[in-house]
């Protein structure tokens, strides 16, 4: 068998392998979204915190006040 064959017969095997990927299914969806909406959630307290919410006040105050 040549290179060329054995390249053909690899790209063969992905497409095959590509269609019988259907997508994801109810409940992968429904994990992704309750996923998402915890990170969500943990991102919202984060930005929220005292600390980090000075720190971008800081920032934006330092911007705003920048000489052009």
């Amino acid at each position: 068998m040549g290179v060329k064959a054995a390249m053909g017969d690899w790209w063969r095997a992905r497409r095959e392998a590509a269609r019988r990927d259907e997508g994801m299914t109810t409940s992968e969806y429904a994990v992704g979204t309750i996923a998402a909406a915890g990170f969500a959630a943990v991102l919202y307290k984060i930005v929220t915190s005292g600390t980090v919410s000075g720190a971008l006040e800081s920032m934006i105050g330092k911007a705003l006040d920048a000489p052009f």
